[in-house]
């Protein structure tokens, strides 16, 4: 048991010297590139004599090891032997004494006739023999058990020389493993010590050679810096003189923006007076060219429509004037005059440039009305709307009124609103409400001015063209449209875009408030020729109704009847105030250029000279002031406003405004 813990502890002193060598050498590798000083070399050999001491150490012990356990061995042996001469000695008694009463003569019988006492040391003699043979016994299983014993000792000792000698080979290969390792790490020291030596000299050599430059640079630089100098007490002359400087460059601006201010003032006011100038000007342009125009666009063939047989226009243009247009009628040439006639080559810039005129009226504060009229598939939707990349009067109509507010800022702060209704069915629809289909009426507003209003028709404030796109996307999408025989698309509806300018004058304290309504009338159509049945039919029947009754309107107006039945229909009873005396009105026949629908081209170009000789009366702009004594040009018009509150009633929506 000695042996093996002395073996034991030499194992793991061995091993955790092994590893702590081993770690030293690691560090000593990791720190070799700077190694090659003396204090590196000394600590080297230092280790070298540690490990010659350890390995000196490891053999005295291991030599101490082997005495002891040859010293315990022969222990062992001679105390086996001892006791076996012992043993031995004492069994061959016993047999000597065994022998000797066995050699005796028989007497027993003598001995039976003995004394008492014969009988009791006979007795006592037996009981130690029989002791004795008990003795004997033990003594012979004592044997056995000591002969094992050595057997188990002499197979230990067997075993631990050979742990021994197992012990001795680890020792040398760990030996070798080891004197293999430190020859490795010598060779790895030096050659990281190489390595360092020629990077030391290569940034040795570089730094040498950056201080060369540096020291041609610092040589080329005095010159620079004697310039620099010489700059400096220049700029700081120079700036102790600014002071003077600024002062009077500081009376000179004074002085300048001082002429510019009056200046400036003198223009503001010629400005005000032309800008009021231009605006009675324009007016006084549109009240002579008439409060009611009427254009005419021809659309121009598609496609399809050029493959089929029937292709032949019925239609031609006067090239001197462009307010005539003839139609070929079973052989009959029909002239039709208009205030312009728009060829099917006309494109959407073309058309707004005639529109223009009256949508700036808006912002002068006048009801304008511009609506597209013609039978399904004239192309009246395009003209109003027009595609993404070519849009129509609607968005080219916000766009101008964006340009115009922005033109005038910052003397007048101007508000537009949006709203979009459809009149469906002689059904009021409000397009931009969180449900469409919920009905809305026209009310007489209970203030008791006798003016209209909508409930609850939603408002949007705009403020860029992008608002104006989800405004119109929103409106789209919940507009009716249906098939029919005459266009694919058939806007089953009248939609109603009205937007609404409100400005206020912040140095003039004056208001404006116009209203602009554009209309994309239902296409007018023949039920029979456009095939329409079922619900289609009675939206067929509401759209011509609603048209006819448009018709009576114009008749009356036309005749200067004292009642106008704008009652008769919902699209009429909502574009009252856009057909009465203080609105300016302009209409927008779309015609077909094919033979096939010649008929229809015709009414409705007969329902156009009908609108074109209705007169309104005069123009007024829906202007408030402040002060009643104003010199502006445009004070006539406040005071005609007032004179003609009671020839219409005014129709306003009661809204909910949402802001995009």
């Amino acid at each position: 048991e000695l042996l093996v813990v002395e073996n034991e502890h030499l194992k793991q002193e061995l091993k955790s010297w092994r590893s702590s060598e081993l770690q030293k050498l690691d560090a000593a590798a990791e720190s070799c590139s700077c190694s090659h000083c003396p204090h590196s070399q000394s600590q080297a050999r230092q280790r070298e004599r540690r490990l010659a001491e350890l390995e000196r150490e490891l053999l005295e012990k291991s030599s101490r090891v082997e005495t002891l356990h040859r010293q315990q061995l022969e222990e062992a042996r001679r105390r086996k032997g001892e006791a076996e001469q012992t043993l031995s000695l004492r069994l061959q008694e016993c047999e000597e004494e065994l022998a000797r009463q066995a050699a005796a003569p028989p007497r027993v019988k003598k001995v039976e006739v003995e004394s008492a006492d014969s009988q009791k040391a006979l007795a006592e003699m037996q009981t130690k023999n029989a002791a004795l043979q008990e003795q004997l016994s033990v003594q012979r299983q004592l044997l056995r058990e000591l002969e094992t014993q050595l057997h188990e000792s002499q197979r230990t000792c067997a075993q631990l020389r050979t742990q021994i000698l197992v012990y001795e080979g680890e020792m040398e290969r760990a030996q070798g493993q080891l004197e293999a390792e430190m020859q490795n790490l010598e060779e790895e020291k030096n050659r990281v010590i190489e390595e360092a030596f020629i990077r030391a000299e290569s940034e040795m050599k570089a730094v040498h050679e950056n201080l060369a430059g540096v020291r041609m640079n610092l040589l080329s630089l005095q010159p620079a810096l004697r310039t620099l100098t010489c700059d400096y007490n220049c700029l700081k002359r120079q700036v102790q003189e600014f002071p003077f400087m600024l002062d009077k460059a500081i009376n000179e601006i004074c002085q300048v923006i001082s002429e510019v201010s009056s200046t400036n003032q003198e223009l503001l006011r010629k400005y005000k007076r032309e800008m009021n100038l231009r605006k009675k000007c324009h007016n006084e342009l549109v009240r002579l060219k008439g409060n009611i125009r009427v254009f005419c666009r021809v659309r121009p063939v598609s496609q399809e429509e050029q493959d089929a047989a029937d292709t032949k226009t019925m239609l031609s243009f006067d090239s001197d004037d462009d307010a005539v247009l003839y139609l070929s009628n079973k052989g009959k040439m029909m002239t039709f005059e208009l205030d312009k006639v728009f060829a099917p080559q006309a494109t959407q810039e073309d058309v707004f440039q005639e529109v223009q005129s009256l949508v700036t009226s808006c912002i002068d504060g006048f009801n304008v009305c511009i609506f597209a009229y013609g039978q399904t598939g004239s192309g009246k939707t395009y003209t109003m709307e027009g595609v993404v990349n070519d849009p129509g009067i609607n968005q080219r109509a916000l766009r101008l009124l964006f340009s115009e507010v922005t033109d005038k800022a910052p003397d007048w702060d101007y508000k537009i609103t949006v709203s979009m209704v459809e009149i469906y069915n002689e059904t009021l629809r409000n397009l931009l409400g969180e449900n469409p289909t919920d009905k809305l009426d026209i009310k007489m507003n209970p203030d008791g001015s006798g003016q209209l209003y909508v409930p609850g028709l939603t408002e949007f404030t705009v403020q860029s063209p992008e608002d104006i796109n989800r405004v119109f996307e929103l409106g789209h999408m919940n507009r009716a449209t249906a098939c029919t025989n005459l266009n694919e698309h058939s806007s089953r509806s009248h939609a109603l875009l009205i937007i609404t300018v409100s400005g206020f004058n912040s140095a003039t304290g004056n208001r404006t408030q116009g209203k602009l309504n554009l209309v994309d009338l239902a296409g007018s159509e023949r039920i029979g020729k456009s095939g329409a049945e079922g619900s289609r039919l009675r939206e067929a029947q509401c759209i011509n109704k609603s048209l006819s009754a448009l018709g009576d309107v114009i008749n009356a107006l036309r005749s200067k009847h004292s009642h106008v039945p704008f009652r008769n229909s919902r699209l009429t009873y909502l574009l009252q105030d856009s057909l009465s005396g203080d609105s300016k009105t302009l209409m927008m026949v779309q015609v077909s250029p094919l033979p096939s629908n010649m008929s229809e081209s015709v009414c409705s170009l007969k329902f156009a000279q009908r609108v074109r000789s209705v007169e309104l009366s005069s123009s007024s702009s829906r202007r408030h002031e402040n002060s009643s004594t104003s010199s502006s040009p445009t004070h006539d018009s406040v005071e005609v406003t007032h004179t003609h509150t009671h020839t219409h009633t005014q129709t306003h929506t009661h809204t909910r405004t949402h802001t995009l």
